[in-house]
């Protein structure tokens, strides 16, 4: 029996080593990895800059805590706000721990309006993570109800319904913000409607309301921008990330702007490790790397090769029920079973994903070549072929 808590049901195969778009077993097999630690190695796998990045840092310190200024903190702060256009930044360690926190502003800033019992919107289909705050927030029975009691002060609604926001407006005065990801992934690729996203922000200037972006997993050069808000002209007053922020090193981030900064004080929110000295390296190297040559500028290219290679292998459209997504947040939702896709693609040597119930899941870093992202296409579009009759 594994020592390991048995919370995974993990795959039969072990990896040693990873290279670009590769990751390799003790075998030496090579897979080619179109998930990317789940949008974590938007860069691949040992990127020379974030490698160069933390061993310069490791030789000289890894950790002091946040009683004490931390200079590389203090630079990836900077360098995020510049690009982004935020203000403020909490560094955290995961994605949940973003998310936390940016209840807890949220919370904050009702509590200073009067507010006793502030509301938060949220969407159904949504996932912000595992921790209470986080899954009170997440829009999933399944994992939910073993852990009821659930964190009060939630209400949901579906994705993209304007007018339920609209109804809510007018009959709540206990509102403080909608939390939302722009791309929802875990509920199966749903990137959500522009005129939508655009009423929740009208609404929230009309009502004193925060926008709150989840992209955890949309963001760090994932959908063709630095962070997908970019792309689509909707900014949020709060924006959490982590995943693809550290490539690899646990780092996560609540920004803030605007009436939703300046609101956590000292004594509101801590962490011990969050935003330590060889994270915050790490961080800076990826962000530094994305953006020196634009690198997110790729994410709609691989995209288009997967579909070229997917569409010329495919026998029958029929196959296809839908595709959709935005930059390398990819989702093919095929009409026959994928419960056993994920195991055929590791036979085949391709690391896939499957969410939503049956929608594959394609998250391919931005360092895949065109041409193994033409691969990806062909490996799966053959795999549903195989499958048309069975």
């Amino acid at each position: 029996m594994s020592a390991i808590m048995p919370t995974y049901g993990r795959l039969p195969v072990t990896f040693a080593a990873g290279e670009g778009a590769y990751l390799i077993d003790h075998k030496g097999q090579r897979f080619l990895d179109a998930l990317s630690g789940i949008a974590v190695t938007n860069l691949g796998h040992s990127h020379p800059n974030v490698t160069r990045a933390i061993k310069e840092q490791a030789e000289t310190l890894l950790h002091t805590s946040n009683l004490y200024g931390i200079a590389q903190q203090e630079r990836l702060a900077t360098e995020l706000c510049q690009l982004t256009g935020m203000e403020q930044v909490f560094f955290c360690n995961s994605g949940a721990e973003a998310n936390e926190t940016a209840i807890k502003v949220a919370r904050r800033h009702g509590k200073n309006k009067g507010i006793t019992d502030p509301k938060i919107v949220v969407l159904e289909g949504a996932f912000h993570g595992r921790t209470m705050g986080a899954l009170s927030a997440t829009g999933n029975k399944a994992i939910q109800d073993a852990f009821k009691p659930l964190l009060p002060g939630f209400i949901r609604i579906a994705r993209n319904d304007a007018a339920s926001l609209e109804e809510l407006a007018n009959k709540h005065d206990d509102i403080v913000a909608i939390h939302l990801e722009p791309v929802q992934g875990e509920s199966g690729i749903h990137p959500l409607e522009l005129q939508f996203l655009q009423r929740a922000k009208a609404l929230c200037d009309q009502h004193d309301w925060l926008l709150s972006f989840d992209e955890v997993q949309s963001g760090n050069g994932r959908c063709g921008s630095l962070y997908v808000f970019q792309r689509l002209g909707v900014t949020p007053d709060v924006l959490a990330t982590a995943k693809g922020l550290g490539n690899g090193l646990p780092i996560g981030a609540c920004m803030t702007r605007g009436r939703a900064s300046r609101l956590l004080i000292a004594g509101d929110h801590g962490t011990t490790y969050g935003g330590n000295p060889i994270c915050c390296a790490a961080a800076s190297a990826v962000i530094n790397t994305l953006s020196g040559d634009q690198l997110w500028d790729r994410a709609d290219r691989i995209r288009d090769a997967v579909f070229e290679g997917f569409d010329a292998e495919l026998s029958d459209p029929e196959l296809v029920r839908d595709r959709r997504g935005i930059g390398l947040m990819i989702g093919i939702e095929p009409n026959v079973p994928s419960e056993n896709l994920v195991r055929m693609a590791l036979d085949r040597r391709l690391l896939i994903n499957v969410a939503g119930g049956n929608t594959i899941r394609l998250l391919p870093p931005l360092v895949m070549s065109e041409t193994d992202a033409k691969v990806v296409g062909e490996t799966l579009a053959d795999m549903l072929n195989t499958l048309k009759d069975v």
